[in-house]
């Protein structure tokens, strides 16, 4: 079961491989936070990709949103950090990656599954979990709950 909601943001602690920057959840303070779990061997995790990238730029600015990938392998094959960083470009990921190769993260949150959006106010308390299909339509209803109209 995922970490629950209200609860705060885990740490992004122990993962050595980071794309486009490590980030340390100190850095999160005062900003909403879209954290996505996604693997190279899921197809949906690949249709959704777009999508993050869309919210990425779209609440940047004013909201200050801050996406944070994590790639959570789902089999020896997902390990490859070439692959990871091949695909990361491949589908123009400009915002952190984790290449969570050892699940650190993936545990910390209590993930099991991919993809995986979990959605933290400015607080750091967790205000949407969602996966799988579904979960990409609810995303940016979610965002807009939480981030309320524009200033």
């Amino acid at each position: 079961m995922p970490i629950r909601l209200r609860e705060p943001i885990p740490p992004f602690a122990d993962v050595p491989d980071w794309v486009n920057g490590a980030i340390d959840k100190s850095e999160l303070k005062g900003r909403p936070v879209l954290v996505h779990f996604w693997a190279i061997s899921c197809y949906l995790c690949k249709e959704g990709l777009p999508f993050v990238n869309e919210w990425r730029d779209k609440y940047a600015e004013p909201y200050r949103l801050q996406v944070v990938g994590v790639h959570s392998p789902r089999s020896d094959k997902d390990k490859d950090p070439e692959t990871v960083r091949g695909a990361i470009r491949q589908y123009d990921l400009k915002h952190p990656v984790a290449i969570d190769n050892d699940l650190t993260i993936t545990d910390s949150f209590m993930n099991e599954y991919v993809p995986a959006y979990y959605l933290f106010d400015a607080e750091g308390q967790m205000r949407f979990y969602g996966a799988g299909e579904k979960a990409i339509r609810m995303v940016e209803q979610r965002l807009h709950k939480l981030l309320g109209p524009k200033p």
